[in-house]
């Protein structure tokens, strides 16, 4: 707690709600949960005792928008910048079955490290919440703990991604240079419907459908009725569906990766 000097104080606090579902239907998770971090006013009474007088939000509702470091990722060496192709969302008649881009992935260590850390940050990592979000950070771990390797090189390269004790790739963290390098690489690949995502792929967002990526989100769950859930930091949200992202965000374009 922070005390000034004209009688009030403020604390941080950081609230963790779990929902659980009255009904379900088939297979779906009985519960969703998030995190919201709030300021906390106190005002000091004439008895000396403190009072609450005010309660904000230190973050906005939903998935927080993240363009770190730049918003237009740029080709030093003058090649065409792979982009992505949108995907579309309306509900498919028949699912795209999940198969490994490259061998050796473990799909299910990905989502595993998902949920174990979308609460609990791995100590292991920096966190990214102050300088632009941590959205892509959080994947590129989940990513790694699956077997995607570090391929060094410059760090500012859309062409490179790792991450060590003292820096890390612009693609680690930043949402459209993540994009830049996953489809370059060739680890993964588009997907032409959001609901033919499997564990373990990656669902981009632009909020604004601006030509701006602004969040990544990881599957880490899929309902046998062909509905994914996604698992993400900024704000942290553990299994949302696929289906109520899109009906919360209208206006917004969404990319699908297959990993």
């Amino acid at each position: 707690m922070t005390v000034a000097a004209d009688g009030r104080a403020t604390a941080h606090a950081t609230e963790t709600t779990v929902l659980t579902y009255k009904k379900i239907r088939g297979d779906e998770p009985p519960t969703t949960g998030f995190q919201a971090r709030h300021e906390l006013t106190f005002t000091a009474g004439a008895d000396g005792t403190w009072q609450l007088s005010r309660i904000s939000p230190l973050e906005e509702g939903g998935p927080g928008a993240v363009n770190a470091p730049e918003t237009e990722v740029v080709d030093p060496g003058g090649e065409e910048t792979p982009v992505g192709e949108p995907a579309t969302t309306s509900e498919p008649a028949q699912q795209q079955n999940k198969f490994s881009v490259a061998a050796g992935y473990n799909y299910s260590a990905m989502a595993k490290y998902a949920e174990k850390h979308w609460k609990n940050y791995n100590p292991a990592y920096r966190t990214f919440n102050g300088v632009g979000g941590d959205c892509t950070n959080f994947i590129s771990q989940a990513l790694r703990a699956g077997g995607w390797k570090n391929d060094t090189g410059w760090y500012k390269s859309y062409k490179n991604w790792w991450y060590n004790s003292s820096n890390q790739t612009w693609s680690w963290t930043s949402v459209s240079y993540w994009a830049s390098f996953a489809l370059h690489s060739k680890r993964t690949y588009n997907l032409s419907n959001v609901y033919h995502m499997g564990v373990g792929d990656i669902l981009q967002m632009d909020f604004t459908s601006n030509g701006s990526k602004d969040h990544s989100m990881i599957t880490t769950y899929r309902s046998s009725s062909g509905v994914p859930y996604l698992t993400y930091h900024s704000t942290n949200t553990y299994r949302k569906s696929v289906a109520s992202l899109v009906a919360s965000n209208k206006g917004a374009t969404y990319y699908a990766f297959r990993t």
